[in-house]
């Protein structure tokens, strides 16, 4: 836990530089203007994707007997609302992960690890592979775990679905570029219950209102600091 706990304090110190700053940028503008133009577009297919998801449910029998008008339609925007934000912050993600690693990684390898040897165990499409993967595992979770939503265990859908999210979709970018496919494959084995802990922890982050705005960055340097990290004393030890 000592680990977890390190990768994600040096990825807050990290963070304010001025090279990492505009990996929180882009990513979050480009996820944002992405859904706002699919929103518009396709407004009337996602309305009607969100009504026979709350008639399976019966919900939308009841908001179309609800008075005022004003309140039902309230709940409608606000569920809308609930939906975009986080396939915001999932493309966002994903965007950090396939296109902001290089830099974050340049910058945590030349300033903790300049002798941390680079095997190039990973590739770009192994990256998207794991991130395609990623994306369809957390839908299936969320699909399948939505009648616990009627009996209230629900609520803890979304911190397991964004700990699995997020250890699954950085744990292979962090090391792909310096470990080598056997070095990927024993830290995904051996450190398996650290990748889970920073998942769960940089999770958190997502539902942390302003703070989840910077998640995908400081997910992405905890996962990277915690990978070079194993990494390097795993070669240290062989050695």
């Amino acid at each position: 836990m000592t680990a977890v706990l390190d990768a994600l304090a040096r990825a807050l110190r990290d963070l304010f530089s001025l090279r990492v700053l505009w990996v929180v940028v882009w990513p979050m503008l480009a996820a944002l203007l992405l859904w706002l133009v699919l929103g518009v577009t396709f407004w009337g297919t996602f309305s009607g994707w969100i009504e026979q998801g709350l008639d399976a449910i019966g919900i939308q029998v009841w908001l179309a007997d609800l008075e005022p008008r004003w309140i039902a339609n309230g709940i409608q925007a606000l569920l809308h609302l609930m939906l975009f934000v986080p396939l915001v912050m999932l493309t966002a993600l994903v965007i950090t992960a396939l296109f902001g690693m290089s830099a974050l990684i340049r910058l945590v390898a030349e300033r903790d690890y300049p002798a941390l040897v680079r095997e190039n165990g990973g590739s770009l499409v192994g990256s998207v592979w794991n991130a395609l993967v990623a994306i369809g595992l957390f839908i299936a979770l969320w699909l399948i775990t939505l009648p616990l939503w009627l009996i209230g265990i629900g609520v803890i859908v979304p911190f397991a679905a964004a700990a699995y999210l997020n250890q699954r979709l950085f744990r292979y970018d962090a090391i792909a570029e310096h470990a080598s496919a056997d070095e990927m494959t024993a830290l995904f084995r051996q450190e398996r219950g650290g990748w889970w802990g920073l998942g769960i922890l940089t999770g958190l982050l997502q539902f942390v209102p302003l703070l989840n705005l910077l998640g995908p960055v400081i997910a992405a340097l905890a996962f990277i600091h915690f990978g070079l990290a194993r990494l390097n004393q795993r070669r240290s030890g062989s050695a």
